[in-house]
């Protein structure tokens, strides 16, 4: 890939977060995505999530598969640990990193292709292990680096720039992690940062596997009348279930927050995501209302976007295999090997 550096020039008078750095300190190289790809807005939105929660560079990890949404952990906090894996292989890469050492910040980044095609197996596992990851999926509904084909998130009757409408049934991410017992997943558009932001921010503070499923318009080959992951289309049938403010702990909740106008939602990190209702009584903790919306509003050809779903109470990987707080990758030789009389133990069970 093709990696152009930014020039190391940024105002003086740029706010600056707890431990002293801008954003411009968060940013990697120059895009070399198709210009007003959605795909870019994201990376924005991740720069300032992680610029406001004040993670220290080198304790984030960036983990992506193959396809445009994988370049983007090469466009943002160029001094965090990154890796491009094999396509649809995001998923065991991060399960490998986070074995070894549980104390960094996993951000995986992947696309509809890489996730719910050639990957799902590999999506799926990684929900069953509830791995302490913020997984996002920048949504477009086509494989953009290889000329536009429709991906699995496609819409029946999705029309294609060339060739014949969609016919087959789509992959809804969000819907598909509810099933398969995800405990944070949320939706939303690339260019709504203000929800956005918050949501990814959620993600990267909750305990255990985070989906963060993103509309993100491809604007070469998929952003023309008929497609429903254009921008027009996204705009016209967007249906916001709540507005997500982010409240970070070094902040009290004021009292001005009136009972029935916000829900709090205590994260294991610390942090509240608070929930603002709309018209509807919305619940982000009921499993089975969440089926219930998800299915009535794709039913009505609409965009769900928000917190759809939070569990706390689910153990997340480490906790599950009940493995010790220090991470692997720092205990010693002799804290890794279980010596002699321990293996002739394991051994004799094969006996």
């Amino acid at each position: 890939m093709t990696y152009i550096a930014k020039p190391r020039i940024s105002h003086p008078s740029l706010p600056k977060n707890e431990l002293g750095l801008t954003t411009r300190d968060y940013e990697g190289a120059v895009s070399t995505l198709c210009a007003g790809c959605g795909h870019d807005s994201v990376t924005a939105a991740l720069i300032q999530a992680v610029f406001e929660l004040g993670i220290e560079p080198h304790m984030l990890a960036k983990i992506s598969g193959i396809g445009c949404s994988s370049k983007t952990p090469a466009y943002f906090v160029s001094q965090a640990h990154g890796f491009n894996s094999v396509h649809g292989r995001m998923p065991s890469v991060t399960t490998g990193a986070n074995a070894a050492n549980r104390d960094m910040t996993y951000i995986g980044v992947s696309g509809d292709g890489d996730s719910l095609s050639i990957g799902v197996g590999q999506f799926v596992h990684a929900i069953r292990r509830n791995l302490n990851m913020c997984y996002l999926i920048e949504n477009n509904g086509v494989y953009g680096l290889t000329k536009g084909q429709f991906s699995a998130s496609a819409d029946i009757g999705s029309k294609p720039k060339k060739g014949l409408p969609n016919q087959q049934e789509p992959i809804d991410p969000a819907s598909a992690a509810l099933a398969l017992g995800a405990t944070y997943i949320a939706r939303s558009f690339s260019g709504d940062k203000e929800q956005l932001v918050p949501l990814i921010k959620g993600a990267i503070m909750h305990s255990g596997f985070s989906l963060v499923d993103v509309i993100s318009p491809c604007v070469t080959f998929n952003d023309h009348e008929g497609s429903t992951k254009s921008y027009a289309h996204t705009r016209e049938f967007y249906n916001h279930v709540a507005n997500i403010d982010y409240i970070h702990p070094s902040e009290e909740i004021k009292a001005s927050y009136q009972a029935g106008d916000a829900m709090p939602i205590h994260l294991h990190g610390g942090d509240t995501i608070v929930l603002r209702k709309l018209d509807r009584a919305y619940d982000p903790t009921s499993r089975a209302q969440a089926f219930k919306l998800l299915r009535e509003r794709f039913n009505a050809g609409e965009i769900t976007t928000g917190l759809l779903y939070v569990n706390e109470n689910r153990a997340e990987m480490h906790e599950l295999m009940h493995n010790i707080d220090t991470p692997l990758s720092q205990l010693p030789y002799e804290g890794l090997q279980p010596g002699n009389d321990e293996l002739r133990k394991l051994q004799g069970r094969y006996r």
